[in-house]
């Protein structure tokens, strides 16, 4: 599992364990910047991480099924796996 991967794992498990974290966490929703937000509290959480990692482990996601078809596939995908949207569906 890559960086962003186990953060986000400790992330959750620390939420898991703290009622008052796993709601900071699922009020990021509401925010102007939901994401940003998001990162703030993971951080202040001891969980350090940023938007750009966020959005890079759908870009990775996306990126390694292409290159893992036969050839390349030369449609990529209309989206990008979502990691904050995952993260929020795990944590409910």
């Amino acid at each position: 599992m890559d960086r962003t991967g186990l953060i986000l794992q400790q992330l959750l498990d620390k939420a898991y364990h703290d009622p008052s974290l796993r709601q900071k966490l699922l009020e990021t929703r509401c925010q102007p910047d939901p994401m940003a937000a998001f990162c703030q509290a993971a951080c202040e959480a001891g969980c350090p991480l940023t938007v750009g990692e966020l959005f890079a482990v759908g870009q990775e996601y996306s990126d390694n099924q292409c290159k893992s078809t036969n050839g390349g596939n030369p449609n990529p995908y209309e989206g990008l796996d979502d990691a904050y949207e995952n993260f929020m569906v795990s944590l409910q």
